[in-house]
């Protein structure tokens, strides 16, 4: 008999306590790719980790490590010290920079720094997003500097052609009312441009939403196993 899978464990609720606030940008990215968090001091690193695969937008495919006083924390497959350590065994201070990458073949590297340490708010639920920007670059593209060619490609003559020629053709058909010009060659050539146009689009990334972060921090998505890899 199936088990049932087990729901995401729900937000942490503080109301005491301490909580660090992080800023987090992806490095060799520009313009800058960057979320700020409100994550409980009592948070391990590898909860850490979730937070930043939903912050940021990854999926979890690849492997990740911490980097700290030339210390590494990350998946046992590693080799490295256990995520399972808590922020609060670090002995982060304000002004504190650390580094997490994940996949490690380029690798995305991200730098963390302590902007504060301040007190929970009554009530308040924990962990948050409170600022951000920048799209982040979607899996398996290349690393950084292929990331930043293929963001120029919506701006390219070829695309420029590729949405000319979509407009026309869907001006013939619905403003004019001419449905016989898509024969089907011209149904082929449509077809190509649109599916180039949409790559074009994947490579662009995936816009930052503070508000659809949040929801998935409440609901609880970084506790899900695939963004608890050990």
């Amino acid at each position: 008999m199936k088990r049932a899978p087990q729901a995401p464990s729900p937000p942490v609720t503080a109301a005491s306590g301490e909580i660090l606030q992080f800023k987090v940008w992806l490095m060799n990215i520009s313009p800058m790719v960057w979320r700020r968090l409100l994550v409980p001091v009592d948070c391990t690193l590898r909860e850490l980790h979730g937070l930043l695969q939903v912050a940021m937008g990854w999926q979890s495919f690849h492997l990740y490590q911490f980097r700290l006083h030339a210390v590494r924390y990350g998946c046992s497959a590693l080799s490295t010290r256990s995520s399972g350590v808590p922020l609060t065994a670090l002995g982060l201070r304000k002004g504190t920079r650390f580094c997490y990458e994940y996949d490690l073949n380029l690798p995305w590297a991200h730098e963390i720094r302590v902007e504060d340490r301040i007190d929970a708010q009554d009530g308040a639920a924990y962990p948050i997003c409170t600022g951000g920007s920048g799209a982040c670059p979607p899996e398996d593209c290349g690393g950084p500097a292929r990331f930043m060619d293929r963001r120029l490609d919506v701006l390219s003559y070829e695309h420029m052609e590729d949405l000319l020629f979509m407009a026309e053709i869907a001006g013939k058909v619905l403003l004019e009312n001419r449905p016989g010009v898509l024969d089907s060659e011209t149904r082929e050539q449509l077809a190509s441009a649109v599916e180039r146009s949409q790559m074009r689009q994947q490579a662009q990334g995936h816009a930052f939403s503070r508000r659809k972060i949040n929801a998935q921090l409440r609901a609880g998505k970084h506790h899900v196993p695939q963004f608890q890899q050990d």
